[in-house]
This record gives C-alpha cells, sequence and structure tokens, in this order.
C-alpha cells in the first residue's frame, strides 16, 4: 500500500497548494487563490501528499441534472506520476462521488495533457465533447466512464 495520503483542503495554505497543482496542470485555467476559495464553496477538494510533500489534488464536483452527472478530476505533478497516486486520487473521487449518488461519471482533461487523456482512457472514459472556451485557444474534451 502507497504511503499517499489524501486529505481535505482546509486553509489557506492548502487551498494556495491546490491551486499550484491546479495551475501547473492546466495552466490556460489558472486560478487565483480567490476563485480557488469561491469553487472550494461549490465542490470537493483534496489536496495528496506523500509525507509533507504535496504531489497532487483532486475535485468532485457534485452530481447535477437527470442523468445525476458528477464530474472527478485527478491530477498528479508530473515528477510524481507513474506511482499509482492518480489512481488513488481517482479511486478516492469515485467512490466519493458514487455516494453522493452519482449514476454517470465524467472529467475534463486539457487535450495537450496527454498523460492525462491516458490516464482516463485507462480507466474506460471516452470522448463526448471537445470545445475550446470562448476567447481561448486551448482544445479541451469531456469524458465519460463507460
Amino acid at each position: 500500500m502507497s504511503d499517499l495520503r489524501i486529505v481535505p483542503v482546509d486553509g489557506e495554505v492548502m487551498l494556495e497548494e491546490w491551486r499550484h497543482v491546479h495551475n501547473v496542470i492546466v495552466p490556460p485555467a489558472a486560478m487565483d487563490l480567490d476563485g480557488v476559495r469561491e469553487r472550494s464553496g461549490r465542490y470537493r477538494l483534496r489536496n495528496a501528499y506523500v509525507g509533507d510533500v504535496l504531489v497532487g489534488c483532486s475535485t468532485v464536483r457534485p452530481p447535477e441534472g437527470e442523468e445525476a452527472v458528477a464530474t472527478v478530476i485527478a491530477r498528479v505533478l508530473p515528477e510524481y506520476r507513474q506511482r499509482g497516486y492518480g489512481t488513488q486520487l481517482y479511486e478516492e473521487g469515485l467512490a466519493h462521488a458514487l455516494v453522493l449518488g452519482a449514476g454517470v461519471i465524467e472529467t475534463c482533461v486539457l487535450a495537450a495533457n496527454g498523460d492525462g487523456v491516458r490516464f482516463a482512457v485507462a480507466r474506460g472514459f471516452v470522448e463526448v465533447d471537445r470545445y475550446v472556451l470562448d476567447g481561448e485557444s486551448d482544445l479541451w474534451l469531456d469524458l465519460r466512464l463507460e
């Protein structure tokens, strides 16, 4: 078993740590601290540590709509990938989404993040949409767990 600790984001230091991982993984969607604070009120945010070292973070957006679609996003800093941390983050987030009553699980990945796309596909996600946000140029993928 891994020594990964997945803990709720609580307080300014942990919000900043979550923001750091998010912004490293998805720089086109970089957030400021106020944006992370706002997001923490709507979504479940977790940080992942090995010892005291921050290695990743996750987001679970609660189920919405008739299909009860929940979004589970696991992010691992590049230098800590291929160690099972992403799988643990994803499985922990998935379990939480299911407890919330999710009927469908989705994730979103910056298309340029080849590691993230491969990770999602390896877990059974299939692309359902690709888009560029208004005024932006980066391609995003929405994927759904089959």
